[in-house]
């Protein structure tokens, strides 16, 4: 066989791998398009135990603080109010610091007493590349962590020292 023959015959296979492959990804992008592109059910409204409907909350709604809740009830609190001081800080042209977030914490209703922060500074005097912070609340713990521009959170069982967080913590005195 001729070496153009075989050299025409290799060019045509690869030409037809690719056109395969191209229709194939068009054709999973447009069946995956397609599953994500659907209307969702309207919200139904929610009952009272009277079967009387209620207003939806809206998904805009700020979220309220329970003051006898557990820390599930206010997880998504402690996070509106750690977001808003990112917010007011990153405004300011400042990265939030344990002041920041335990003041903001404590005006949104939170104990003091149930606080703990770890220091904004390292042992060796350079800015701390993240902090933590949490509340204790009826065992649980909120814990929050803010550092590299990005904010997490979770919930922990209380440590057997009765406390949140580990290692060295700030004395919350301001």
């Amino acid at each position: 066989m001729p070496f153009h023959a075989t050299r025409r015959r290799a060019t045509r296979r690869r030409a037809a791998v690719i056109v395969s492959a191209t229709v194939s990804a068009a054709a999973i992008s447009v069946l995956l398009a397609a599953c994500t592109t659907g209307s969702s059910p309207a919200p139904t409204p929610a009952t009272t135990s009277a079967g009387v409907a209620t207003a939806t909350p809206s998904p805009t709604a700020a979220p309220v603080f329970v003051p006898d809740g557990t820390a599930a009830q206010n997880l998504a609190y402690f996070d509106y109010v750690n977001d808003q001081t990112i917010a007011q800080t990153s405004a300011q042209n400042k990265t939030a610091d344990g002041v920041a977030f335990t003041t903001a914490l404590r005006s949104g209703g939170f104990a003091v007493t149930d606080m703990q922060v770890t220091p904004d500074v390292t042992t060796v005097g350079v800015k701390a590349d993240s902090i933590q912070f949490s509340v204790a609340m009826k065992g649980q713990c909120l814990i929050g962590q803010y550092g590299f521009g990005a904010y997490h959170s979770l919930i922990v069982p209380v440590l057997g020292t009765g406390k949140c967080l580990v290692g060295e913590t700030r004395t919350i005195d301001w």
